[in-house]
C-alpha cells in the first residue's frame, strides 16, 4: 500500500521545514508547496526570494517534491482589499486572520486536493482534535507562547478535518533541535514577524503608498489642540509611537495615547496614562461570529476571550444574538479593545471561535463637552 500524500505549506521558515521532517519521519509522501501571496509592490523590502529560496534548499535536503503556487492575485482581493478599507474606516483589521481562512486554508487546500493529497499541513502552532460527538475541535498548542490559534479561529470543520499541525505538541526549542539534528539550513533562521506583506519596514510609510494622508489635528479629550497627524488611518488605539506630542502647557510631562479617531473630521483624540479611562471598556458588540463547531455553545455562555494575540485570558459572559452578532461583557474593564481587530473566545484550550469587534462601551471623546469624571 502506498503511502498517503500530503501537501505541506513550505515557508522557508524551520517551523514548515520541521513540519515536513516529521510528516516524512511518519511516512507520509510528502510534497512541499511554496505560496507566493505578495506580488512586488516595488518597495525592495520583501523576503519571498530568500524564503523561497530556503523553502527549495531544506525540500532538496529532504529528498521531496516542491511545487509553487501564486495566490497574489486572491490575496490582493480577498484580504489586502479588505485591510485597506477597513483602515480607511478608521478600523484596525488582522490581515492574518483573513490570509488564514481565504488563502491557507480554502485556495492552498484546493490546490493540495488537485495534488492528490489527502490533507495540508502547515508550521502552524496548534492542535486538532476530535471530541466525543466526532467533531473537530481547534485547540492551543501545548507551547503557549507559541500557540497561534487565535490567527486559526475562523477554520471549520471541513479545513480541520483535512488539515494537520505536527508541531502542535511541540515548544519551539524542541523544533530548533529536530532542525539542527537533521542539518536543516532554517535551523537557526530568525522567525519572521509582523504582517507579513509589510516586513522589515516602516508600517506608516508603506501605508501611505496606498492610501494618502490626510493631515489634521490631535486634541486632548477636552477638545484642545495639543498637535497634528499626517493621517488618523495610521494610527490605532493605545497607540504611543509616532505622536510628536512634545510638552504641553498646563500638562504633566507624561506619554500621550491614542484614545478615539474621528475619521470624518481627520481628528485624533489623546489622553495621558497608560490606562486612561478612555481607552478602557466593559462590553463589546461583534460582527456575525463564526463558530468552529458549526453552532455555539449556547445562547448565553461564560468563557474567556482574547481581544489581541498573546494576550492572557479574560473572563467574560457571552450573549449570542438573533443575528448571529454578539454581545460580550468581561468581568474586568480591558485596555485598547479595537474595533476590526478579532475577538476569540475559548473554554480551557478549546478555541470555539470568534468575530470582528464592532464596537465597544469605551467613551468616544468626539466633543470638547464630553468626559469622563
Amino acid at each position: 500500500m502506498s503511502a498517503k500524500r500530503i501537501v505541506v505549506g513550505v515557508s522557508g521558515g524551520v517551523d514548515s521545514s520541521v513540519a515536513a521532517l516529521l510528516l516524512q519521519q511518519a511516512g507520509y509522501e510528502v510534497v512541499g508547496v511554496f505560496m507566493s501571496n505578495w506580488a512586488d509592490d516595488g518597495s525592495g523590502q520583501c523576503r519571498a526570494e530568500d524564503d523561497r529560496r530556503d523553502a527549495v534548499a531544506v525540500c532538496g535536503q529532504l529528498g521531496i517534491p516542491i511545487r509553487f503556487r501564486d495566490f497574489s492575485r486572491e490575496y490582493w482581493r480577498e484580504v489586502f482589499q479588505h485591510f485597506l478599507d477597513e483602515y480607511a474606516a478608521g478600523r484596525t483589521p488582522n490581515p492574518d486572520v483573513a490570509c488564514n481562512r481565504e488563502i491557507k486554508f480554502k485556495h492552498f487546500l484546493d490546490a493540495a486536493r488537485e495534488l492528490g493529497a489527502e490533507a495540508i499541513a502547515t508550521g502552524h502552532y496548534a492542535r486538532v482534535e476530535k471530541d466525543a460527538d466526532g467533531r473537530f475541535q481547534l485547540l492551543r498548542a501545548l507551547d503557549r507562547s507559541k500557540d497561534q490559534s487565535y490567527f486559526l479561529h475562523q477554520l471549520g470543520q471541513a479545513q480541520l478535518a483535512a488539515t494537520r499541525f505536527p508541531l502542535g505538541d511541540l515548544h519551539k526549542d524542541q523544533v530548533r533541535r529536530l532542525a539542527a539534528e537533521r542539518g536543516l539550513g532554517t535551523a537557526a533562521k530568525r522567525d519572521s514577524t509582523g504582517i507579513c506583506f509589510i516586513g522589515e519596514r516602516d508600517f506608516r510609510e508603506f501605508l501611505a503608498r496606498y492610501l494618502p494622508s490626510r493631515p489634521g489635528e490631535i486634541r486632548a479629550t477636552d477638545g484642545t489642540r495639543v498637535g497634528a497627524h499626517p493621517g488618523v488611518c495610521y494610527f490605532t488605539l493605545g497607540q504611543r509611537e509616532g505622536l510628536n506630542i512634545g510638552g504641553v502647557r498646563g500638562r504633566p510631562q507624561a506619554p500621550w495615547f491614542v484614545v478615539g479617531k474621528d475619521v470624518a473630521r481627520d481628528i485624533l483624540y489623546v489622553d495621558q496614562g497608560h490606562d486612561s479611562p478612555w481607552l478602557l471598556s466593559r462590553s463589546l458588540r461583534t460582527e456575525v461570529a463564526h463558530w468552529i463547531a458549526g453552532a455555539p455553545p449556547a445562547q448565553r455562555f461564560a468563557c474567556t476571550a482574547q481581544t489581541r494575540y498573546r494576550q492572557p485570558d479574560q473572563d467574560c459572559e457571552v450573549d449570542v444574538r438573533a443575528d448571529g452578532t454578539l454581545a460580550l461583557r468581561f468581568t474586568q474593564p480591558q485596555r485598547a479593545v479595537t474595533p476590526g481587530q478579532s475577538l476569540v473566545l475559548y473554554t480551557g484550550d478549546n478555541c470555539l471561535g470568534g468575530a470582528v469587534i464592532a464596537s465597544t462601551d469605551a467613551p468616544t471623546p468626539d466633543s470638547p463637552q464630553d468626559s469622563r469624571a
